[in-house]
């Protein structure tokens, strides 16, 4: 890559275990000193990278380009840019590509992302735009020498017409030059590894790193999953619900679900863990302080 930059996929392949994160462009100003407070929590950590969010319809883009940009230039991290295909012509994702790349900025996540309408309705692509992820990675990858990940799903994408035909997609993702993948939330290390055979199966070989949430709010985390068409799992959610409106109480015992997730996705051999922090730093760190200590 110009000027030497990292790139997640030679990042991830460097031996250690992957250890990433994931923010989203704040709103206001105390949303930027949230964001920023976290960032610099985290980056004592040395994430492997870090990656920003992309609003629905490109409605945070300059946010997006600006918080990824200054990671670039201010921090000691590699940052990961996320784009979708949603709202956006073929024309106006070359712009925001060229943003990118004028920004320094090599590692994209591409994405199509959920329908203006929300998740779970039809699918209706721009005028002139692209309507498959697959499609982004090509237009990205015919653009410059960017490094792009893409999306997998433990329990399969909520469109897909079987788990065998999600791991066929990913697939494609991989041919059209996808070089790592990052999964939705799931709680069930099961889930992720019968993910992985599926993938393989279909000769998929880049690498697939696990997105783990940490509950804190267990009816925030209800309605991420089920954005997703998810629900989260019933022993998970009788863990967290015995403790009431103990919201330390609720939070400790999320970060400890977490913990023994990243355990046993470790232990099968995952490349790394990626978390979504929801710009905010402890519980992340907490389960990042467990699984130091249970390797030490």
């Amino acid at each position: 890559m110009p000027g030497g930059a990292r790139t997640v996929r030679d990042l991830i392949d460097a031996g250690e275990k992957s250890f990433s994160f994931e923010f989203f462009p704040p709103k206001d100003e105390a949303g930027e000193t949230q964001l920023w407070t976290a960032l610099r929590e985290l980056e004592q950590l040395h994430p492997t990278f870090v990656s920003v969010t992309y609003g629905a319809g490109g409605s945070t883009r300059d946010r997006t380009l600006r918080v990824t940009h200054r990671i670039a230039t201010d921090t000691s991290m590699t940052p990961l840019a996320h784009l979708t295909c949603v709202g956006h012509s073929r024309d106006e994702l070359r712009t925001v590509i060229g943003s990118f790349a004028d920004a320094g900025i090599r590692n994209i996540l591409a994405l199509r992302g959920d329908p203006l309408a929300g998740p779970g309705t039809p699918w209706t692509p721009t005028e002139g735009g692209l309507s498959y992820a697959t499609e982004l990675v090509e237009l990205v990858r015919s653009l410059g020498d960017f490094c792009v990940g893409v999306a997998a799903f433990p329990l399969g994408h909520r469109e897909a017409s079987s788990l065998d035909h999600d791991a066929h997609v990913l697939r494609l993702k991989q041919d059209a030059g996808a070089e790592f993948a990052i999964t939705e939330l799931f709680f069930r290390s099961d889930d992720y590894f019968a993910m992985l055979e599926r993938a393989e199966a279909a000769g998929v070989d880049m690498p697939i790193i696990p997105g783990i949430m940490p509950i804190t709010n267990l009816r925030q985390v209800k309605r991420m999953a089920e954005l997703s068409g998810r629900e989260v799992p019933p022993e998970v959610v009788e863990r967290v619900a015995r403790h009431g409106d103990d919201a330390a109480a609720v939070r400790d015992e999320g970060v400890q679900i977490a913990t023994e997730l990243c355990d046993r996705l470790l232990a099968g051999g995952a490349p790394g863990l990626h978390f979504y922090t929801l710009n905010r730093s402890r519980a992340t760190r907490d389960i990042y302080a467990n699984l130091r200590s249970s390797v030490a």
